[in-house]
């Protein structure tokens, strides 16, 4: 396996626009949805989305934070697969309107015209526990 650190996923990861959250539902099954990181990604191991905090999402999270994030980069050379990046972790959910501008940018009004004083608003923070990624070789990360 090759070495890559945090620095360098960060770094595949902001050319990653979305990428796919995977929740448990209550029934046990698994449920995914593309969310957008909107570009921000100073990568320590922490991933931020914005979401209603009204979704299923969000009362999946709520009863099983553990979830993934699945990420596929741009195509490489000669048509050869890009980055891929697969995080396990736990998400959080904060709902504290302070912590809201620390990730917010003005594409976000696309969604939330109310900006961070839209009802409901929540921002869910994905802690890695483990990182694995392909792309010029494979590699894996545990935090």
């Amino acid at each position: 396996m090759a070495n890559k650190d945090l620095g360098e996923i960060g770094e595949t990861m902001k050319d990653i626009d979305f990428c796919m959250l995977t929740t448990r539902r209550g029934d046990g099954g698994m449920s995914a949805r593309p969310m957008s990181n909107n570009r921000d990604v100073q990568y320590d191991g922490d991933t931020f989305f914005f979401s209603d905090g009204n979704t299923e999402k969000v009362r999946e999270i709520e009863a099983d934070p553990h979830v993934t994030l699945a990420f596929q980069g741009k195509q490489g050379l000669l048509g050869k697969p890009g980055a891929f990046i697969a995080v396990e972790g736990k998400a959080e959910l904060i709902r504290d309107k302070s912590a809201f501008a620390d990730h917010w940018n003005k594409d976000l009004e696309r969604w939330f015209e109310e900006g961070v004083d839209t009802p409901g608003l929540t921002l869910i923070k994905v802690h890695a526990d483990r990182i694995h990624w392909w792309d010029d070789g494979e590699g894996e990360i545990r935090l």
